[in-house]
């Protein structure tokens, strides 16, 4: 049986206007799942605003619920701005901390220490294979608006990141950091030293969505009697991408300490809410 001639046009115009549909889409997914390891990603180019709430419903050595809301900015410096010949990364991070005073239900609330991490992007010969490592400078400002809420100390030490993206909407990498007191606020403080290390695992799903794990922290104190504490996070975020407004990243993580030693008081499980804004056009230098 021969297909009339009207039908095979028919068909022949539905197949290009799908095979277009198609192409156009293509760049618009890849483009959600580079977003959503640029997101995620701290060694990113991307200049981006984060607001997170860290909430605590349950904590070692305390009945009360504690809550952390950080602000983060992301301001990159592109190379051919910079007076260095590399890519320069500076990440304030800002903390408005709920925190118990004591075993009961009691809590107070007070800005936390500013946190600055500043690292620059090596050029590489392995970047074209999708590995990129930074190094840096970290920095604590004993900012503080109460002794409980911060650790009275001015400290600074090296940060280093290695992120692996050569695999499409993967994201693999560490961020590591350690600060070191070197000067305190009051006498009675204690210095500080400890190994901050923050896995980073991404995987994009489709239709903006991902699944992630790198929003935990983990810490190794070097003093005797500091926290060593390793928590575990699993979360899932979504990429929007608006035509001529701002690409934004939502998303939600749960948290639960796996190991802890030397520290009496301690989040168990928390949850977090987090929102990023990123300013694909925001470029000052």
């Amino acid at each position: 049986m021969q297909v009339p001639r009207r039908i095979r046009r028919v068909a022949a115009v539905a197949a290009l206007c799908l095979a277009v549909e198609t192409r156009a889409q293509e760049p618009n997914t890849s483009r959600t799942a580079e977003l959503a390891r640029e997101f995620t990603d701290p060694l990113t180019t991307l200049p981006q605003l984060f607001v997170q709430d860290v909430y605590t419903p349950s904590s070692y050595g305390t009945d009360a619920q504690s809550n952390r809301v950080i602000v983060r900015a992301i301001v990159p410096r592109v190379r051919r701005f910079s007076l260095l010949p590399f890519v320069q990364l500076v990440r304030p991070t800002f903390q408005l901390v709920t925190i118990p005073t004591g075993r009961g239900g009691e809590t107070r609330t007070e800005l936390g220490d500013v946190q600055l991490l500043d690292l620059f992007v090596l050029p590489t010969p392995m970047r074209a294979k999708g590995l990129y490592i930074g190094v840096g400078p970290t920095f604590v400002f004993p900012a503080a608006t109460h002794e409980s809420a911060g650790q009275g100390a001015w400290q600074v030490g090296p940060g280093a990141a290695a992120l692996y993206k050569g695999i499409p909407g993967v994201l693999l990498g560490l961020l590591v950091q350690n600060p070191i007191s070197f000067a305190y606020t009051s006498a009675d403080r204690r210095p500080v030293s400890a190994l901050l290390v923050q896995p980073v695992l991404l995987t994009y799903v489709g239709k903006g969505f991902y699944l992630k794990s790198a929003d935990s922290t983990w810490t190794f104190g070097w003093h005797d009697d500091t926290p060593t504490l390793v928590p575990l996070s699993f979360g899932i975020g979504r990429v929007m991408v608006r035509e001529g407004r701002p690409p934004i990243n939502l998303f939600v993580s749960g948290e639960w300490t796996a190991y802890r030693d030397d520290a009496p008081v301690a989040p168990q499980t928390s949850v977090r809410f987090g929102m990023t804004v990123a300013f694909p056009d925001f470029r000052p230098w």
